[in-house]
Order: structure tokens, then sequence, then C-alpha cells
């Protein structure tokens, strides 16, 4: 991922600058699957949870499938067209370096992750990777709700999807209940906010 390259039969092709990666997650049953170790989860970003459809929701993709709009034939059809292009997309990321960060902010972002080493419930903590990955989160998060400035909120908003997939709780821990979500936040409430 983070080269920018993919080897197939032993030939090494370049990827777009833009190339990304999604991966889905069954959180119910890993049969026939391989957990992903901790060096290659903490190359994604983020992490993020999605509930179930609201029956409302459920129904109308239900419906959808009956027709030409389901959703696999909307794809063959070339129904999904690009919202932005490469050009656009170079230069919101360019954007990005033009959005605030104090230094007091900094110093939130690596107190916060080096929580999470320390932290007793934690067996494996988050490494540096997810202090880049949390800043550029932040900013990110920021420029979406139209700042050119990153606030506590916006860093306190993104810790968790940051942080969640990195962080292995001590089997003692989890048997209790303990979530990593509810960890993440007891380490959100311990950091002192700056000013």
């Amino acid at each position: 991922m983070q080269e920018r390259t993919v080897t197939i039969d032993r030939t090494t092709h370049e990827l777009s600058p833009f190339f990304t990666v999604f991966a889905t997650q069954n959180p119910i049953e890993y049969e026939g699957t391989y957990p992903l170790p901790e060096a290659q989860k903490d190359r994604f970003l983020l992490k993020i949870t999605m509930e179930l459809p609201e029956r409302e929701d459920e129904l109308a993709l239900a419906e959808r499938m009956l027709g030409k709009e389901a959703p696999e034939n909307v794809l063959l059809q070339g129904g999904v067209k690009p919202i932005i292009s490469p050009e656009v997309l170079g230069q919101l990321r360019q954007s990005l370096e033009t959005i605030t960060v104090r230094e007091e902010l900094l110093a939130y972002i690596v107190d916060i992750v080096r929580k999470t080493r320390t932290q007793q419930s934690i067996l494996v903590g988050a490494g540096p990777r997810a202090t880049q990955a949390l800043l550029l989160a932040g900013r990110t998060f920021a420029a979406i709700n139209g700042r050119d400035f990153t606030t506590p909120d916006d860093i306190k908003a993104m810790a968790p999807p940051v942080l969640e997939h990195r962080l292995i709780l001590r089997p003692e821990y989890e048997i209790e209940g303990l979530t990593v979500k509810e960890v993440i936040e007891d380490i959100l409430k311990e950091i002192a906010v700056p000013r």
C-alpha cells in the first residue's frame, strides 16, 4: 500500500497516486478468512463502523433488486459516473496543507496516541503512523466543515475511527465487556484539551 505498487507474476506495476483501498470486515464470522496482521491494519487510515439500514431503506434496496436499478445492473450499465476529476482531487489533497494546526494541537494528538501505549486495558497501543493518520483526518474533518483551521473537537471526532482498528485490548478486559471505543473515549477524557 505505502509503496503504491502492486506485483503480479513478478511484474511490478505503479499505482495511481489516487489509488485507494477500501476493505470490508464481517464482525460476526471469520470462517474462511484470516485476520490482518497489526502492521497491515495500521496502514488503513480509518475504520468506519456502519449500522444496519433502517427498515424503509432495506425495503427500498430489496425493491431495487427486482428491476433494472439493482446495484450490480447500474454498475454494468455504466450508471456510476465520477463526480470529481483526478486533477481536482489532487488540488483538494494539496489544499489540506493550508489547514492550520496549532502547535498545542499537535502535542494533543501525540499525547492521545502515546496514551494508548500506557493505558492499562490496552495490550497493543497505536504507533507513530496513528499520529500521522489522526493529524490528516483532523485536517480533513476541518476542511469538510468549511474551516481553514483544526480544532480539538476535530481531533476528538476523528480519534475513534483512526484508533479503533489499531488497538488491541488485554483479554481480561475484553472478557469483561470493555470495548476499544470505550477505551478511546476514556483516553480523550484523560488528556488535557488545549485552549
